[in-house]
C-alpha cells in the first residue's frame, strides 16, 4: 500500500492535528505543501481534493477525505499502532464533544481573535482580543470540567481529543495573554506540559 498523502501547510492548526495523529500511529506519510493564503490563490487541481479549498485534505490508495475529524478517525482505524479512540461509547462521545467544542468555540477565539490578532496585526484590535480571551476562558473552564482523572483529557489513554486540543492551544500560548490564562487552570497546564514533550507534537 502506498504511503498516505496529506495536503496542507505547516502553519495550519488542522493540518497539525492530522500530522500528530499520523505520528502517534507511526505512519509514514507525504506532506504536499499547499498555502491557501498564497497570492495566486488556491490551485484549481486542489478543489478536486477539497471542494471548499480548505486544508487539510488526505488521500490513501485512491481514497480521499477532507475534514480533519474524518481524517484522524480513518488514520486511527486504518493503520496499526496504539488506539487513539476510547473503546466505550461514552468515551468516544466525550472525545467527539471535546473536539466539537474546540472547533465551534475555541479555534476562532484562541487562534485568530487572540494569537493572530496580537502577533500579526498592527495595531491589533484590543476589543477583539479581549472578546477572544473571554471566550477562551469559557472554553478552558468547560475543558477542565470535561477532563477525566489521569494524564490525558479522557484519562489514562491519549486520544484524538488530546491531539485536537494541542495545536489550538499551541497557537494560543504564543502570546502572553494566552499563557497567563492557561496557567489559571492547573489541570490543563499540567496536561499541556505533558503533551508538548511528545514526539508527535515536535514532529507534527
Amino acid at each position: 500500500m502506498r504511503r498516505p498523502i496529506l495536503y496542507g501547510a505547516d502553519y495550519s492548526v488542522y493540518v497539525r492535528i492530522a500530522r500528530m495523529a499520523l505520528e502517534e500511529k507511526g505512519v509514514g506519510y507525504e506532506l504536499v505543501p499547499l498555502d491557501i493564503f498564497a497570492a495566486e490563490g488556491i490551485p484549481a487541481w486542489y478543489l478536486e481534493h477539497h471542494p471548499f479549498g480548505r486544508i487539510p485534505a488526505f488521500e490513501h490508495d485512491g481514497f480521499r477525505l477532507f475534514e480533519t475529524g474524518a481524517i484522524t478517525r480513518y488514520v486511527d482505524e486504518a493503520f496499526d499502532g496504539p488506539a487513539l479512540q476510547p473503546a466505550d461509547a461514552r468515551g468516544r462521545a466525550r472525545m467527539v464533544q471535546i473536539s466539537g467544542m474546540l472547533d465551534a468555540y475555541g479555534y476562532r477565539a484562541m487562534v485568530w481573535d487572540v494569537a493572530v490578532e496580537r502577533l500579526e496585526k498592527t495595531p491589533p484590535d484590543e476589543a477583539l482580543i479581549a472578546g477572544g480571551l473571554n471566550q477562551a476562558e469559557t472554553v478552558l473552564k468547560a475543558l477542565t470540567s470535561l477532563k477525566a482523572k489521569g494524564p490525558w483529557l479522557l484519562g489514562e489513554q491519549l486520544t484524538l481529543a488530546d491531539l485536537h486540543a494541542a495545536p489550538i492551544i499551541a497557537y494560543f500560548v504564543k502570546v502572553e495573554e494566552g499563557r497567563k490564562l492557561l496557567s489559571r487552570f492547573p489541570v490543563l497546564q499540567e496536561w499541556w506540559d505533558r503533551i508538548v514533550v511528545r514526539a508527535s507534537f515536535s514532529n507534527g
